[in-house]
């Protein structure tokens, strides 16, 4: 099911696409972004439902649920976008009602989603997944402490995510016998999901060397001071330039591309890598925390001169199952339980998708698209098949 909704007040569009539901439910975040179009939605929302497919543990608490996507089209920065988010929210209300769980992606936080939707009538952006909880209120206790815990000033929701990049990296690392000290990593975006995957990084050994955000890219060969930038970040993840030190550079914007590193991680936008500018590209691995930044025909190019893409269903697919792992009782309220749980999981699936794609002699995103392919017959046939 897809739908386009056209704003009365500033003649702007919204998308939403249920890929597949489960138990009548389906999951997927609220991105906003200038020219964010129905296909992109769609896109996303069939990746969705593999992250959730890849993610199904019969033994677990955790009920995978349906892919979905919802997509706004406007710059988050513009002063109209709060409202245009909020008016967004009350006209597509019946489904997050009903079937659709959403929540923050791209050019939106947790916090604003949750504001708006207060103010849109909503319960929750998640209240159509309560019907499947054993214990309602223990389970909405449960994550809202979860989302109040911290680590070092940072909220644990904006962790875990670059935390099962992270290990994303470290695991693809390992299965290569690649040394974590002396690999260094560019990282596009410094937001969210950027910011976490680098200071993950940089604590298990690795060396940051450069990060983009809107006004450019800072480098340094020797490393950046990761923790600092992150301090000096604003809401949106653009780094104030008074915070860097003496040795390091200001270069343009898709200067991370060209990066002396061994590992670059697009954390921002989708399609940041095309057949021109994958020319560019020297690292050994691109692993895709933000959500389709590698268009599919710069893949073939890549993985031609020995570039591996580790793709978005699998990297970033921490942030969606941190949220069931907590809420159906997988995990509790604890920072320490998330990042071991996290780590552990993500682990797992990135050693079966390398096993399978090197058993199968494809691409590591084939591989992934294969096991989620045999999974979803095997979730229809539990839950029953809505789609």
């Amino acid at each position: 099911m897809s739908l386009t909704w056209t704003d009365h007040v500033t003649g702007r569009q919204g998308h939403l696409v249920v890929d597949r539901l489960v138990r009548g439910v389906c999951s997927g975040g609220l991105r906003m972004r200038p020219g964010c179009t129905q296909a992109e939605v769609a896109g996303l929302a069939r990746g969705m439902t593999m992250k959730e497919a890849l993610h199904y543990n019969p033994e677990g608490r955790y009920i995978p649920l349906g892919g979905a996507k919802g997509g706004i089209d406007c710059d988050p920065r513009d002063p109209q976008a709060y409202g245009l988010l909020v008016r967004y929210l009350r006209a597509v209300r019946p489904y997050i009602e009903n079937h659709w769980t959403t929540g923050e992606d791209l050019g939106l936080s947790q916090d604003l989603v949750d504001r708006a939707a207060a103010e849109a009538g909503l319960v929750s952006t998640i209240q159509a997944v309560y019907p499947l909880l054993d214990d309602e209120g223990a389970a909405r206790r449960r994550l809202a402490d979860a989302f109040a815990v911290e680590v070092d000033g940072i909220g644990l929701d904006e962790l875990v995510g670059g935390c099962g990049v992270a290990e994303s990296v470290l695991a693809a690392l390992d299965r290569s016998g690649t040394a974590y000290r002396g690999t260094r990593v560019a990282v596009q975006g410094l937001g969210t999901m950027g910011g976490a995957t680098a200071r993950f990084l940089v604590r298990a050994g690795l060396s940051v060397v450069a990060v983009a955000d809107v006004k450019g890219t800072i480098a340094n060969p020797a490393g950046l001071d990761v923790d600092a930038l992150l301090a000096a970040r604003d809401a949106f993840g653009t780094v104030d330039r008074a915070a860097l030190r003496p040795a390091d550079r200001e270069l343009p914007g898709d200067a991370w591309l060209s990066t002396a590193a061994e590992v670059l991680v697009p954390a921002a936008v989708s399609y940041a890598v095309d057949t021109v500018n994958q020319r560019r590209i020297t690292a050994r691995w691109i692993v895709e925390a933000a959500n389709m930044p590698v268009l599919p025909e710069a893949e073939e190019p890549l993985a031609a001169r020995g570039i591996t893409v580790l793709p978005d269903v699998v990297a970033n697919s921490g942030t969606n199952a941190w949220w069931w792992w907590t809420l159906f009782g997988d995990i509790g309220a604890d920072a320490d339980e998330a990042f071991a749980y996290t780590r552990r999981s993500m682990r797992a699936l990135v050693d079966l998708t390398l096993a399978r794609a090197q058993a199968d002699g494809t691409t590591l995103r084939a591989a992934a698209h294969a096991v989620a392919a045999e999974r979803l017959p095997v979730i229809a046939e539990r839950f029953g098949r809505y789609r």
